[in-house]
């Protein structure tokens, strides 16, 4: 069977559906085995077939099947091929939504929820698909990684259809680039926020990096457009590669989108805000120098649209906080307690350098690094967090699999100062960081955010770093 005849199953409607996972599989299904970074869908092809398999997709490598009369089709490329047939099996439905990318380092999610709230205020109906979760409407879908799988991403687009969503602002990890997972989707936009070093312990490299998450921005046709962080070094390249119109945002005088006259606040954020043919007094109750390029970059992105300004303006300065991101939590004790996500160098960096512009006494720090992740940026946190806190609180984030000890022999080993403490358990580490704050002092709780487990060993257990923080705070009063 060839590649054709398979979509003829679909079309025909004799495909009751697709999948890449075998216990997924039922009764009419199309298997595609797709040899995954740890899993070799190949393996699985058999248990596929029991399941019910019409037809199974697989690369050049294989040569036989336990069941001759099933199809088997052979291609070059199972990726491209899951993602091709799931957008025809749903009916392609990016071509009937108005589809956002939004990629870099740090800001995906913060700009995905500013713009969930800029397409509400505008009277459109906005989906979001990322980090914490995929909703739309009253449906909220759990998220397992920051971008799915191309099928569950092609299901998903295709449930907003139904439920007439106009918009969805979609978080596009540098894995899902590199694997694949969003080929066979239109976008009608794409928002690239900065590039700084993660996870090395999959790319390899900081240039195998950049070239995933150029690949967002190679494929958009001439139709869609680009939002791009013009005071990023990666810039120029993206806009030479993008066959989209560009809008630009950033800090400095160049820029299209840019901020002035900034007073930075606990609370709010003021500043001009300077765009072709305007300027706009903005007060937004996020904080923070890196929150400042979150909010051009999607007003960038609205003013792009053509959506009316006074809805984007008023979108921005009632939107509150997107979880776990510099997320301010109740204290009552007259210091001040944020919950953020920041896991790498430069987030930490951006998070702190933003907290220290805004505090004349001290910033205690809580962190941890993930286990089974890239190991290069522990030491340059260790550093970063030593530099920028008075006092550092180093302590479990998800060990996983890796034994806590060596996670915290990589992170002390690019701290030079005597102005830390390890506690391994985090709950600890956090009422210790609670009792030790005074007035006016900034506890920052970091490298987790919004997640509400942690994963020691192969056991996963409830653990919310702001949950964990109210019972401090109750025990404490």
């Amino acid at each position: 069977m060839k590649i054709e005849e398979t979509i003829e199953l679909i079309k025909s409607g004799k495909a009751k559906g697709i999948s890449c996972n075998s216990k997924a599989v039922r009764k009419g299904f199309i298997f595609i085995a797709v040899k995954g970074a740890s899993l070799d869908g190949s393996r699985f092809i058999d248990e596929a077939i029991r399941r019910g398999a019409i037809a199974v997709v697989c690369d050049l490598r294989v040569k036989r099947i336990s069941r001759k009369d099933t199809p088997l089709v052979k291609v070059n490329d199972t990726r491209l091929a899951a993602a091709s047939l799931a957008a025809e099996f749903y009916n392609n439905p990016s071509r009937r939504l108005k589809i956002i990318g939004i990629t870099g380092t740090c800001g995906k999610t913060t700009v995905a929820y500013i713009l969930e709230a800029i397409i509400h205020k505008s009277g459109f109906r906005p989906a979001v698909i990322g980090t914490v979760n995929y909703r739309f409407n009253k449906i909220v879908v759990p998220s397992k990684n920051t971008t799915p799988g191309p099928v569950e991403l092609q299901s998903l687009m295709n449930n907003m259809v139904k439920e007439h969503i106009d918009y969805s602002a979609t978080e596009v990890s540098s894995h899902a680039l590199d694997q694949g997972r969003v080929l066979g989707i239109d976008f009608h936009s794409a928002i690239f926020t900065n590039l700084t070093q993660d996870h090395l312990d999959y790319h390899r490299s900081l240039s195998s990096y950049f070239h995933a998450k150029a690949k967002l921005f190679k494929g958009l046709s001439a139709k869609a457009f680009a939002v791009l962080n013009q005071d990023d070094k990666h810039y120029s390249l993206l806009k030479k590669i993008t066959r989209a119109k560009v809008i630009t945002y950033g800090l400095g005088a160049r820029a299209q989108v840019r901020a002035e006259k900034i007073i930075y606040g606990l609370k709010s954020t003021k500043f001009t805000l300077l765009f072709p043919g305007g300027r706009l007094r903005i007060e937004a109750r996020l904080i923070g120098r890196h929150n400042i390029y979150n909010i051009l970059a999607a007003f960038a992105w609205g003013l792009k649209e053509g959506l009316p300004l006074d809805k984007v303006k008023d979108a921005i300065e009632s939107f509150n906080f997107a979880p776990g991101r510099l997320e301010p939590v109740k204290c009552g004790m007259g210091f001040y307690i944020f919950v953020d996500y920041a896991h790498t160098e430069d987030a930490l960096r951006n998070t702190l350098e933003s907290l220290r512009n805004l505090s004349l006494k001290r910033i205690i720090t809580v962190f941890g690094c993930g286990g089974e992740r890239d190991t290069l940026k522990r030491p340059k946190m260790g550093k970063v967090a030593s530099q920028l806190s008075d006092f550092v609180i180093l302590t479990n984030d998800n060990p996983r699999s890796e034994n806590p000890g060596g996670i915290m022999k990589d992170i002390t080993a690019g701290i030079k100062k005597d102005n830390y403490s390890v506690i391994y358990n985090r709950r600890e580490a956090i009422r210790s960081a609670l009792t030790m704050a005074k007035k006016g002092d900034i506890v920052l709780v970091a490298g987790k955010g919004h997640e509400k487990y942690q994963i020691l060993k192969n056991k996963v257990i409830r653990f919310d770093d702001r949950e964990e923080i109210s019972r401090c705070l109750k025990s404490m009063n």
